[in-house]
């Protein structure tokens, strides 16, 4: 299990008391000691009844599984075996922490002992690798410690660290679901802390904060329960225009549209004045800005326009309507995509007169016919012909009147 150059020492919780090799199936007395099953085994077929760390008289002879211990084996064990036959392998520095190490820290954190101190090495430790993450989400009851942690403190160092590992570990923790229900419990102050950090925090928090949220939402019931925190779906509004962080803004954004699938959310974010908020954002955006965040201030709209409230709003906002139009064939296949279903909804779904007469004031027509000769998909050239409609002109036609050679198409 040692290769020298790597300098690996094998934990000492992994290793049998009593044959000192590490352990392939960890089973415990019940004096609390662990051993490897096939040398207890024999320890005890051989007439003994003590154990034979501690020499205490055995009330029982049975044993338990240690479960939690044989997983953190078998963590790093893979993650030995990675590192072995690895080209790239390189000796491990005296930062790395070892199982060990790792273990009295979580245990320092369980204990209130040097908390800040143990977290900041632990997030540090984390950020290293996936394989680290992994072994931090193996450690049993070390998810929950942080959940309590983020829900128990009012700010702080303490929150930010948590923040900050909490979000680093979050794709490796395998209970997904009994994770974010413990998040969102009713009792607890886990939004909140995250809303602090949203107000108050650094950028680099901030992005933890958004993205964590945005993983939390999974379904109807969490995306309400994280979209009705008094306070917050405004904040993320507020930080769309208040920061000039590009990957602070896509997290924002991200967070929005994740949170904002139920109906009645998406109502809430009409109310909140999400339209005219990402409206000035698509506004302002120019060649240099980023696709993605293009891409998702359209989808913002998109989800706004699926609902009544949405779709009266925009209609009525001729600058909302002409910054659509604009992108529409200028930046990619998905934004266009998105502005041109947010059109379809307001102007041919719902019917809009002002707003089909802000989409003519906005050369509309020339890229919808622009639209109709690019190599679009199929669903939005249907809505295309559906456009079509409003200006009550055959499309055939039309084409065939139309120059092309004079205009520069961007496929779709």
């Amino acid at each position: 299990m040692v290769r020298d150059d790597l300098c690996i020492t094998i934990p000492s919780d992994f290793r049998c008391p009593i044959s000192l090799d590490v352990m392939k199936s960890p089973v415990s007395l019940c004096t609390g000691v662990t051993y490897d099953r096939s040398s207890i085994q024999k320890w005890l077929d051989n007439g003994n009844n003590t154990c034979p760390a501690t020499m205490q008289i055995l009330q029982t002879k049975e044993f338990v599984p240690n479960h939690n211990l044989h997983r953190l084996i078998q963590i790093w064990s893979d993650s030995l075996r990675h590192r072995v036959h690895s080209p790239d392998s390189s000796p491990v520095s005296d930062s790395v922490l070892s199982s060990d190490q790792v273990l009295d820290l979580v245990k320092r954190i369980e204990i209130d002992q040097s908390r800040t101190d143990s977290l900041l090495r632990l997030v540090s430790f984390a950020a290293k690798s996936v394989e680290n993450r992994r072994l931090l989400c193996g450690i049993g009851g070390f998810v929950p410690v942080l959940v309590d942690l983020l829900s128990n403190v009012n700010g702080g160092v303490l929150v930010e660290q948590t923040v900050r590992l909490l979000h680093l570990i979050r794709n490796e923790i395998e209970d997904k679901e009994r994770f974010v229900k413990s998040i969102l419990k009713s009792d607890r102050n886990c939004v909140s802390s995250l809303l602090l950090i949203l107000r108050k925090g650094t950028v680099e928090l901030k992005i933890c904060s958004a993205s964590l949220l945005e993983h939390l939402a999974i379904d109807a019931e969490s995306k309400i329960v994280i979209a009705e925190t008094d306070g917050l779906m405004q904040e993320l509004l507020k930080l769309t225009n208040s920061e000039n962080d590009s990957n602070l803004i896509e997290s924002v954004l991200s967070c929005l549209i994740s949170i904002s699938m139920p109906k009645r959310i998406k109502i809430k974010l009409v109310h909140l004045g999400a339209i005219k908020s990402v409206t000035k954002l698509l506004s302002e955006a120019n060649s240099s800005s980023s696709v993605s965040i293009t891409e998702k201030v359209l989808k913002v709209l998109e989800t706004a326009s699926t609902v009544r409230e949405g779709r009266m709003e925009i209609g009525e906002d001729s600058t909302c309507l002409a910054a659509i139009v604009q992108k529409v064939l200028k930046v990619s296949n998905t934004a266009t995509e998105h502005a041109v279903t947010t059109l379809w909804s307001v102007c041919y779904l719902f019917r809009d007169e002002k707003a089909a007469e802000a989409l003519t004031k906005a050369n509309g027509l020339t890229k919808i016919l622009l639209l109709m000769q690019s190599n679009c998909s199929p669903p939005v050239r249907q809505m295309a012909r559906d456009l079509l409609k409003i200006f009550r002109i055959n499309s055939k036609s039309c084409l065939a009147s139309y120059d092309t050679k004079t205009t520069h198409i961007m496929p779709c």
